[in-house]
């Protein structure tokens, strides 16, 4: 494990794509550990899958804090007591604030299903319906303080189909997301994409 980065999940749910990345991160070559998985929800499924994987996982739930920055702090003390070099956003619903982006820029990346910079914030899939939009996908971007608007690291195109629902559309869109995540956090952390 000598020269892995040790990287945090950050979670909300079930973490279907922490998961992807855990078994990533299972081959020897792989350039990240997933060392920590961390949910603002204590009731998380992926909490209960990362245990089960031998991963510390850890609860900071927001709601005990009295605001943003509190819960932040918190987070970043578990973030340091872990050593954690890189932190992947994996359908964690709270918006970090620009004091904690900065703190980690270049070291947080999130995944945003959409092709960006189209279709940023929430319903992307509703949206690209609703444009009769040929295509759609999913992007990995190192965050800044501005929502979905950081340096894109990878992207992948999945064709929409004719009479796709909402739901089948993101089904195929998360199948690319268990692909491109994996490869995208491996690209950051072998040091072959950064940010300048």
């Amino acid at each position: 494990m000598t020269g892995r980065r040790r990287t945090a999940v950050l979670i909300s749910g079930r973490g279907s794509n922490m998961q992807a990345l855990v078994s990533a991160a299972k081959a020897p070559d792989y350039p990240a550990e997933i060392a920590l998985v961390v949910s603002n929800r204590p009731d998380a499924a992926g909490l209960d899958y990362a245990r089960d994987q031998g991963i510390a996982a850890v609860a900071v739930d927001h709601k005990a804090f009295s605001d943003r920055v509190s819960f932040e702090d918190a987070l970043d003390t578990v973030l340091g007591e872990h050593g954690i070099d890189l932190v992947a956003c994996a359908g964690f619903m709270r918006i970090l604030s620009p004091a904690f982006v900065e703190k980690w820029l270049g070291r947080l990346l999130n995944i945003h299903p959409s092709l960006l910079p189209a279709y940023r914030g929430l319903n992307t899939h509703e949206r690209v319906l609703g444009d009769c939009a040929s295509a759609h996908g999913c992007t990995v971007h190192f965050m800044v303080a501005e929502l979905d608007a950081g340096p894109i690291i990878a992207q992948s195109r999945v064709p929409v189909l004719e009479g796709d629902s909402a739901d089948t559309l993101a089904a195929r869109v998360l199948q690319a997301e268990h692909e491109t995540y994996p490869q995208a956090l491996a690209s950051v952390a072998s040091g072959e994409v950064f940010l300048n």
